[in-house]
This record gives C-alpha cells, structure tokens and sequence, in this order.
C-alpha cells in the first residue's frame, strides 16, 4: 500500500470528494485508511446503568478504501512511485514532482 501513516491525502472519489486530511491509521491488509476528518459516522453507544455511564451518539472517522484518496502535495493530488538508492534503500516519490515524500 502506498499510502502510509501520517501522509496528507486528498479524497478524490466518494461523498467527501476533495477533502483533505491527515491519516490517522493505515489498515493495509483491508485496503483501507483512516482520515481525520474524512468519513464522519455517528456510532450510538448503549447505556450502562451498573457503571453510571449514560447512552450517547458518538461521531467518528470511518476507515475509506486506499483507490478513494491520493496524496496531496501542495494540495494537489499526485501519484506515488518507487526509487532505489545506491545503498539499497527503497523511497517514495511523487510522480507529479519527482521528489522524494
């Protein structure tokens, strides 16, 4: 998956197009991410009297597939690709640029 951890995304497909955020978690085995921000749902929580704890709706982030978003650089979206340096490291590059991400 190309998109990791920590990357700034913009949402090129779905209800949230053109949204950018940060993502929060990467999922690699689901093909899926989490944005913040991106792909709000509210989860109703059940009551738990014996713990004093009330019922409540709560909104949070859902997890997007990875082919819904594409990193933003200068918020534009751009591709992703592979580079090896000479010691054998692998990088990722933007394609729009050319630089490394």
């Amino acid at each position: 998956m190309k998109i990791k951890s920590g990357d700034e995304v913009i949402v090129i497909a779905g209800k949230d197009k053109g949204a950018t955020g940060k993502v929060v978690k990467a999922l690699p085995k689901e093909q899926r991410v989490v944005v913040e921000g991106v792909n709000l749902i509210k989860k109703h929580k059940k009551a738990n009297p014996a713990a004093g704890q009330q019922g409540e709706v709560v909104t949070k982030e859902a997890p997007i597939h990875v082919s819904n978003v594409a990193l933003a650089e200068d918020g534009k979206a751009t591709r992703v690709g592979y580079r090896f340096e000479d010691d054998g490291t692998k990088v990722r590059i933007s394609r729009r640029t050319g630089k490394d991400i």
